[in-house]
């Protein structure tokens, strides 16, 4: 039976896998077409469709999250200005956004910085909750890993901690 399990997981994987593979190539086609400062709202909307969350900026200016989480790799985070135009385009899965996740921070900042994660896990005996997204590491972005961000009862990061990605073990 063990084995079975084994192949079906394979086969859901790759599926995902493949899913995101997909996806990232029409994200790749949908940023070229957009220019920061001259592209509008609707022109985003009709790329990307709707958001997956929207953030108010300080500026009055609005954060629309693309979350491409869990098959694939990146989590987009699109400005739109005061003048409905978008001002910014970044995708947040990166390390230089981990190393800002710091210890006392709410989940809600972190969802804010990150985008929704791919999976949550409470953990009763040890009164924590991770969250994890998975992105790509490495010099050619070509090594899938998981970022995991450990909360509190109170829901303010204790730590944080990047692993290869266990669903791409194929030591198995």
């Amino acid at each position: 039976m063990h084995a079975w399990t084994d192949v079906i997981r394979k086969t859901l994987l790759c599926g995902a896998l493949a899913m995101g593979l997909a996806l990232a190539g029409c994200d790749v086609k949908n940023i070229s077409e957009l220019e920061e400062g001259v592209s509008t709202e609707a022109d985003v909307r009709e790329r990307f469709g709707a958001p997956e969350a929207v953030w108010d900026g300080a500026d009055g200016s609005q954060i629309y999250e693309y979350n491409r989480q869990p098959a694939g790799h990146v989590n987009y985070m699109i400005t739109i200005g005061p003048d409905g135009r978008m001002s910014a385009l970044r995708q947040v899965l990166t390390e230089r956004n981990f190393a800002r996740v710091l210890p006392g921070m709410a989940m809600e900042e972190v969802r804010r910085m990150l985008g929704k994660p791919m999976k949550i896990t409470t953990y009763d005996l040890t009164r924590e909750t991770h969250h994890d997204w998975r992105y790509m590491d490495g010099v050619n972005q070509s090594d899938s890993k998981v970022f995991t961000v450990v909360f509190d009862t109170d829901l303010r990061v204790i730590r944080t901690m990047s692993m290869p990605d266990p669903d791409l073990d194929r030591t198995r």
